[in-house]
């Protein structure tokens, strides 16, 4: 299986049931998939004319009580940065799919890059929190995608599948769970009379999304507002509800983080990375520890929130991290920030359109 085809498969197997995009390489396979397999069980395809307009659909699609999806690269992903602030101001759940590629500006389509990853947190205007994704593998990829339509439905916030041109486009044979293996996180339904309903209620951390048409009335808008969703300038309204915006996901970083250590307990070299470089981490670590040096992988599977806990703990006793990515230097910046000093933090980074290859982290090893 392609990772373009099952990231397919797996938002299908999240439940998804909307899509509505613009194609672009190398994200395009997953519209073409989608376009065919949607409708077999009962979902809409849409192409839209632009990204603008098909995160827009998207959003509408979510409120309307379907789960729903685009699928885009770098140019598209930074023509949907309004609507993805929307979709967080208004907390509407959606999955951006972002399969990165070399830029910047229409760069060069076909070849892989992970310059989006700072662009996924802060692409949009204002203050907000952000879920982002990195699967390095056809496996993580299905997995990943139903964990992204997971957390967008439980914490009601767009969630960003921030994947890569190499995990894309590569084919691994894989064995995927069967139905009942697969958890699927369904949007809860307001159970209150229709009367007392408040879409924004800071309450709770997350309240129910009552859907279009099921009799609830409510406003949304991008604009600071109320707990009924209407426009507001009462800073005793405006505070609460920003507290609660960022709370949802500050108190559950532990529900939403996810990463992967390997060979870390003894290292004094560990090399952190995400989505393809991670498996060039994995391959240089090996050849590393044949070699008798103590080097271990911290992969991150979770970008944003950035898995802070764990490098931190990590600080206390290695040496030296050194982080491989395909960008000039992104996540090496949040490895600097977490690690304060205690140890040396430095960056592999290649931004020519080629992988990072194992043997430029083995040099990095051996300086």
């Amino acid at each position: 299986m392609q990772g373009n085809e099952a990231c397919a498969e797996g938002a299908l197997a999240a439940g998804l049931r909307f899509y509505a995009g613009y194609p672009i390489t190398p994200s395009t396979e997953i519209a073409e998939i989608l376009s065919w397999r949607l409708p077999q069980v009962g979902g809409k395809f849409i192409q839209m004319e632009d990204e603008l307009g098909s995160l827009a659909a998207v959003l509408g699609a979510s409120i309307g009580g379907l789960k729903s999806t685009t699928a885009t690269s770098g140019p598209g992903f930074s023509l949907m940065q309004e609507n993805i602030g929307f979709a967080a101001a208004a907390e509407i759940p959606c999955v951006i799919v972002n399969v990165q590629r070399a830029g910047p500006s229409t760069g060069q389509p076909t070849s892989p890059a992970q310059g989006d990853v700072m662009q996924a947190r802060w692409g949009t205007h204002g203050d907000h929190p952000i879920i982002a994704l990195a699967p390095s593998s056809v496996r993580e990829t299905f997995d990943l995608t139903i964990r992204a339509f997971n957390l967008s439905e439980k914490y009601r916030t767009p969630v960003i599948l921030l994947m890569d041109e190499v995990v894309a486009h590569m084919r691994e044979s894989i064995i995927l769970p069967q139905p009942g293996e697969i958890e699927v996180v369904e949007r809860p339904s307001p159970t209150i009379d229709p009367s007392a309903y408040l879409a924004f209620d800071n309450s709770i951390d997350v309240p129910p999304l009552a859907s279009f048409g099921e009799g609830y009335r409510y406003h949304i808008t991008g604009l600071f507002h109320d707990e009924a969703g209407f426009p507001t300038q009462r800073l005793d309204e405006i505070n609460p509800w920003f507290e609660r915006l960022f709370h949802k996901i500050e108190r559950n970083r532990a529900d939403i983080i996810r990463v992967q250590e390997e060979l870390t307990s003894d290292a004094d070299i560990v090399l952190v990375s995400y989505g393809a470089s991670a498996r060039s981490a994995r391959h240089a670590m090996r050849i590393a520890r044949e070699q008798g040096q103590q080097v271990g992988l911290l992969k991150l599977l979770t970008l944003w929130p950035f898995p802070e806990e764990s490098v931190d703990r990590l600080a206390g006793r290695v040496k030296k991290f050194i982080v491989p990515e395909m960008n000039r230097g992104q996540i090496v910046l949040e490895v600097e920030r977490v690690v304060r000093g205690r140890a040396e933090v430095r960056g592999v980074s290649r931004v020519d359109g080629e992988l990072i290859l194992p043997a430029q982290i083995e040099k990095a090893l051996e300086d």
